[in-house]
């Protein structure tokens, strides 16, 4: 296991309280845009997650008023009209690597939104386990506003299994702004907030969630995406195995004894 509380990345703000890791993109003159340096970098850091024994629980928050503008023209669209097939392949293989690192990290993610997550941005919304945002969040997959089709990054798989088949398609064929009110009533977002209380309410659930059973939590988590590609039966079973894993956890021994004794348990994700 490692330690990632002084992780120092080069392309992004890092920040580890209370086993929370807060993560924030760091151009907000430009609205949070993404680099070819700060994909790899993101892809690397949850990739590293797995074996973080400090870190619980993740909260992506905006910065300067927007949470992250997609790929940035000049660095990354530019560049890419360039590329020849290889090149262009690596590059759609790195960006997708990314999500599969959010997904794979084993802790749960709270994407806490506000301003703009357009394209890659509302990728990474779309990838964490919970979404909360303002009522001024503007949300847009517009890859088709630049040519290109809307599967990127998973967006043809886990969109529709948020806010379902017609909504997405919607979405991913116009390339139009999904509002606030819309992403809420849709399920997209967990809920609405006031912008001045958006970090603090995000951070308050982390931190419920980080007070729980941690190692069930990532059990949880991996049961929730691996189950997408099962059938019933098969998901019934794999249940059953993830329960009876926790099942030899302290934690659940911890929680059994606070019961008996009209107490709140304390667990410590063992």
């Amino acid at each position: 296991m490692s330690k990632m509380a002084g992780f120092k990345p080069k392309h992004f703000l890092w920040q580890v309280e209370g086993r929370i890791a807060k993560v924030r993109l760091d151009r907000p003159e430009r609205k949070n845009p993404l680099t070819f340096d700060s994909y790899a970098e993101l892809r690397d850091t949850f990739r590293d997650l797995v074996y973080a024994d400090d870190v619980d629980a993740v909260v992506f928050l905006p910065n300067g008023g927007n949470f992250c503008s997609g790929g940035d023209v000049h660095d990354i669209i530019g560049p890419l009209v360039k590329m020849d097939m290889k090149q262009l392949l690596a590059f759609t293989r790195m960006t997708g690597d990314f999500v599969k690192a959010m997904l794979n990290c084993g802790k749960p993610i709270i994407a806490a939104v506000d301003g703009v997550a357009v394209g890659a941005g509302a990728i990474i919304a779309m990838s964490s386990d919970i979404r909360i945002a303002t009522p001024d969040a503007k949300t847009a997959f517009l890859f088709t506003r630049v040519g290109l089709a809307g599967c990127d990054m998973g967006a043809c798989a886990i969109l529709p299994r948020i806010i379902g088949q017609g909504r997405a398609a919607e979405l991913l064929y116009t390339g139009r702004t999904m509002t606030a009110a819309e992403g809420e009533r849709w399920g997209f977002y967990n809920r609405l907030v006031e912008a001045a209380s958006l970090e603090a309410d995000a951070l308050d659930m982390a931190a419920r969630i980080v007070s729980g059973p941690t190692f069930a939590h990532g059990i949880t988590k991996t049961q929730l995406n691996q189950e997408w590609s099962m059938g019933l039966d098969q998901a019934i079973e794999a249940e059953a195995q993830a329960q009876a894993i926790c099942m030899q956890t302290r934690d659940f021994e911890r929680a059994y004894k606070a019961f008996v004794a009209k107490e709140k348990p304390v667990f410590e994700g063992n």
